[in-house]
């Protein structure tokens, strides 16, 4: 693979993770760069330990991921956590600014955005590939996530900083709808 279509593959997987961290920052009260740099090691870590997982492990595990489990379990996830969002907002109940980047939250939001990377690592094993490869790729697609995931919480939050609960609702709608997406592709209803 040339560099740009590994580029390539890694803008496309990082697209959930910018889309969460945009709900994140929708989300987030003040947003320090603490924050930016929380959401963006959660995500630019899973999906940098997803595709090398995955290339290591190879064609054993390759067989339940084509099965399309990968995404009802985004789903569940992102579904979760995303009616939690929209719960809150309904509610007027302030989400803590610290409690919506605790590890717990952001754990379950980082596996649920790298499945699709675990599924991409399998790809890769499946091709002859040069050794450095399974250190090379993830790092390459943990980077461009890890960046895109920083802006991402920047730009939510520019976003919600005038409408809060506006803000937090349309973080779990996002979120849902990521959810959604990936059900959809499971049932190849669509194809993104």
């Amino acid at each position: 693979m040339s560099i740009i279509e590994i580029l390539i593959t890694a803008v496309a997987l990082s697209a959930d993770a910018f889309a969460v961290s945009v709900s994140k920052g929708l989300s987030a009260g003040k947003v320090q760069a603490r924050h930016c740099l929380i959401c963006a090691a959660w995500f630019g870590g899973f999906q940098a330990l997803m595709p090398a997982v995955g290339m290591i492990v190879g064609n054993g595990l390759s067989r339940i991921i084509a099965s399309g489990a990968h995404h009802w379990i985004a789903f569940g996830l992102l579904a979760y956590v995303g009616a939690s969002m929209i719960i809150s907002a309904i509610r007027n109940k302030k989400e803590e600014e610290s409690s919506s980047f605790a590890p717990g939250k952001m754990l379950v939001l980082a596996i649920a955005t790298s499945i699709d990377a675990l599924a991409v690592g399998f790809a890769f094993s499946m091709k002859s590939l040069p050794p450095f490869a399974v250190i090379y790729y993830p790092l390459i697609i943990g980077t461009v996530t890890f960046g895109l995931s920083y802006i991402g919480v920047l730009a939510g939050n520019k976003l919600g900083e005038r409408h809060k609960r506006i803000a937090q609702a349309a973080g779990g709608i996002i979120l849902l709808l990521i959810g959604v997406k990936s059900l959809l592709e499971g049932f190849h209803i669509i194809d993104f």
